[in-house]
């Protein structure tokens, strides 16, 4: 394991952890400019992680959802110090910290921590996808008939034209559940379920979970087929899958 990697682990715990202080408890919830949640909760972890690669890697190039980018470059770290606010402002145990690293915008190592289950999902560029410290990957199934299938929540699938491929997905799954955000993903990568699939979202959302899938043995794209991270940082969508099904659920999407 790299020094990057053993550092994010840690990172991303130790700022997974201070969430737990808010968790299960009233807690103010304000809105962004953009109408999504953010909690102090949020506002705490994002400036642990900062703290902490400010700590050991001085000078490196930042870009996180609350306090947005500090530095130049595209070799960054990026933060998502809460993946899932609203299943955390419910108490809902299914929200994370993600944390990676990025050379030249490629995501070289991933971190998605869920504090509420203490459970650890990692990886980097060769080196495959761990849970808990233990090798993992994608399941085998080769059709959608039978398949586990999550995604975003239904108001962003119907407001982003989503929600139809869905419903013929789920025509012949064998279930098909709003397991959302990074918990969704990490499913896939973990063998869990067969796919995932993400209307709206942003880099933090997606640049520790590309590398984990890819590392697990899946599939991690757009509606189209091509790199999520083509248009930028900001309105992305992404699917992740074991790949063996990525092209069906593609073909409901053409």
């Amino acid at each position: 394991m790299s020094s990057r990697l053993s550092f994010a682990i840690e990172a991303a715990r130790k700022a997974g952890k201070s969430t737990l202080d808010h968790f299960h408890r009233s807690v103010v919830v304000e809105l962004k400019e953009d109408q999504s949640p953010v909690t102090v909760a949020d506002r705490n972890a994002e400036q642990i992680l900062r703290d902490e690669i400010n700590r050991v890697y001085p000078g490196e190039t930042i870009l996180g959802e609350e306090q947005g980018l500090t530095g130049k470059g595209l070799t960054r770290w990026i933060i998502d110090p809460i993946d899932g606010t609203k299943s955390f402002i419910a108490g809902v145990p299914l929200y994370a910290t993600l944390l990676s690293y990025e050379v030249q915008g490629v995501p070289e190592l991933g971190v998605a921590y869920f504090p509420a289950l203490d459970e650890m999902v990692f990886a980097s560029k060769g080196m495959g996808c761990f849970l808990d410290g233990n090798p993992v990957g994608v399941t085998k199934r080769n059709e959608v008939k039978g398949s586990f299938l999550a995604c975003g929540g239904p108001n962003s699938m119907v407001k982003h034209g989503r929600w139809e491929g869905f419903e013929e997905l789920s025509k012949t799954a064998m279930a098909t559940r709003t397991w959302s955000d990074a918990y969704g993903h990490c499913l896939v990568a973990t063998g869990r379920i067969d796919a995932m699939i993400d209307p709206v979202v942003s880099r933090w959302d997606l640049s520790a979970i590309r590398v984990i899938i890819e590392e697990a043995g899946g599939k991690f794209t757009d509606f189209k087929g091509g790199d999520p991270f083509d248009i930028g940082d900001f309105g992305l969508e992404a699917i992740s899958s074991n790949g063996a099904i990525h092209d069906t659920i593609l073909a409901v999407y053409a």
